[in-house]
């Protein structure tokens, strides 16, 4: 009897902290929401993928696990 109660009052104790985190949390989620994000400039992103390289030649990703050409039969 004993073990069963104090089963009862860790499962009380454990309900009621959940409860309380809970109830502090749309308090932060304001507190988050006035946070300016940093914003984005258009020139200095398209500079950058101007930079990017142009691939030489196509990539293909299944050129490992098949032949490049297939074998031709001999006639």
């Amino acid at each position: 009897m004993k073990t069963f109660t104090i089963a009862a009052v860790m499962l009380a104790l454990l309900t009621t902290t959940a409860a309380n985190a809970q109830a502090k949390r749309p308090h932060d989620d304001q507190k988050q929401k006035t946070e300016e994000k940093p914003k984005v400039d258009e020139k200095a992103y398209k500079a950058a993928l101007e930079r990017i390289p142009e691939p030489k030649e196509k990539y293909d990703p299944w050129g490992v696990a098949r032949p490049a050409e297939p074998a031709k039969k001999p006639k």
